[in-house]
């Protein structure tokens, strides 16, 4: 178990995080959990995101023969 610690910064409280624990965003949710603080990594949710995770897909994601349209009477 790693040990670190705890400062005063401006008006708030801060942790110095060890190098091995280090996050990768610049947000965190932070709650109790039976008697133990958790921080908890945010995921980015926003269009910029979206936009990366549409151009990870394949460029042909479900490649099928469609019929043509049906001829149908008109109503």
């Amino acid at each position: 178990m790693a040990r670190t610690r705890i400062f005063q910064s401006g008006n708030s409280q801060a942790v110095r995080i060890p190098l091995e624990f280090r996050l990768k965003g610049s947000e965190v949710e932070i709650f109790r959990r039976d008697g133990e603080l958790v921080l908890r990594e945010v995921e980015d949710r926003g269009l910029g995101a979206a936009f990366t995770l549409l151009t990870e897909l394949p460029p042909e994601i479900d490649h099928r023969d469609d019929l043509p349209p049906q001829e149908r009477e008109g109503l």
